[in-house]
């Protein structure tokens, strides 16, 4: 496995899409040269952790706090996004994981993202100010590229899950 230290027009690179990117990797991203939206992306880890704990508290919290890093009011992600995405599929698959139906509608916030995008469409000069277009562009491409999970998530018995999945495979679908 390749570690994710390659920057390339401010954005972390994610390995292909066929190579699932779990919590093991978590080291692997220089989390520390990445920023989210507080400044340096150097917790993401420990949220990331938090999440998967098993502790329904520690993770909804922690999970809240991510989107608050990630997917700022529910439209606006950063260089950080991208790089987190294969994490939040990781721990969306993951039974024992407590806020799975969050995460999805996480991802989903994600997939829709496109303020930059428009803004820059109507005012073309702020393209060229900071890669805030590439980012969100690589933190959509980030969440279609493991769709292929939704199947499977589709036939679980959690009803609060699927809903969640199908709003997702909705957004991804247009």
């Amino acid at each position: 496995m390749q570690p994710l230290t390659e920057l390339s027009s401010g954005e972390a690179s994610v390995r292909r899409s066929d190579q699932v990117t779990t919590l093991r990797d978590v080291g692997l991203v220089p989390w520390g040269d990445i920023e989210d939206s507080t400044g340096s992306a150097a917790a993401i880890p420990y949220l990331l952790a938090a999440i998967a704990s098993g502790d329904e508290a520690a993770a909804h919290d922690a999970l809240d706090r991510l989107r608050h890093r990630i997917c700022r009011h529910g439209f606006v992600v950063g260089q950080a996004t991208a790089v987190t995405v294969p994490f939040l599929w990781d721990l969306a698959r993951r039974p024992q994981t407590r806020c799975r139906a969050q995460i999805l509608l996480l991802l989903r916030s994600i997939a829709d993202a496109r303020q930059w995008e428009i803004m820059a469409a109507a005012y073309p000069k702020l393209r060229h100010r900071g890669h805030h277009v590439e980012w969100e562009s690589a933190a959509r491409r980030a969440v279609r590229a493991q769709r292929g999970a939704i199947p499977r998530l589709l036939a679980e018995h959690d009803h609060e899950l699927v809903d969640a999945t199908k709003a997702l495979a909705c957004t991804l679908a247009e």
